[in-house]
């Protein structure tokens, strides 16, 4: 029989990577994973689950295959029933370390809140983050793959849209509501007409290019 190609287009995350750490005695097993990398705005935010194996909400997913009114409603069954930590980047972190060391700080903050320290870790993507002292590996498009990546990057998701929508009331203008921080013409236009705020990433070549223009 032919292996079984997962694109995570085709099937759904499960269990299997949890399970398979478990039966090497390795039995809280959190999912982590990140958002934010692309925009312009705003912190990058990383969440960690460790999902309670008799109490996983149904229909869990990467959260970009939900809808926004799927993804808050899994969210606030999540924070329900596991264990969640959630953590940020700045913008500071963001331009002084490149977004993806960034991104990794804010993954190893999270794992660090959890309640107490899992046992091993599934990490979204294909590079490890440093400072990650746990058993842990990593699984390209483990939010398609695995359950507890997936309730993770809902998590991550979720969270970092509604503080953007409390940065739009702070800097309105730049439609953060609505766009996330991430470079739509609408916020790209804005940045040229309004200017660079404290949330912007400078060391991005759309910000960086309108700052340092002659």
């Amino acid at each position: 029989m032919a292996p079984l190609l997962v694109t995570g287009t085709m099937t759904a995350p499960d269990f299997s990577f949890e399970t398979a750490a478990m039966a090497r005695g390795l039995a809280r097993i959190a999912g982590v994973d990140e958002v934010g990398r692309g925009p312009l705005a705003g912190p990058v935010c990383a969440a960690a689950v460790v999902l309670d194996p008799a109490r996983i909400p149904p229909g869990l997913n990467d959260s970009k295959k939900l809808t926004a009114a799927r993804r808050l409603a899994l969210f606030d069954q999540i924070i329900a029933q596991a264990d969640v930590s959630i953590a940020t980047a700045t913008v500071a972190e963001i331009d002084t370390l490149n977004i993806l060391r960034a991104s990794h700080l804010a993954m190893v903050r999270a794992v660090a809140g959890l309640s107490s320290s899992p046992d091993h870790v599934l990490i979204d993507g294909n590079l490890m983050p440093r400072g990650l002292t746990i058993s842990a590996e990593t699984i390209i498009s483990g939010d398609a793959r695995s359950l507890s990546i997936a309730a993770a990057s809902i998590v991550a998701k979720v969270w970092r849209d509604r503080h953007m929508v409390d940065l739009a009331q702070q800097f309105p203008g730049y439609g953060w509501d609505k766009n996330a921080g991430y470079p739509t013409v609408a916020h790209k236009s804005a940045l040229i007409n309004l200017g660079v705020t404290p949330h912007h990433r400078r060391s991005f070549k759309p910000v960086h290019n309108i700052l340092y223009q002659e």
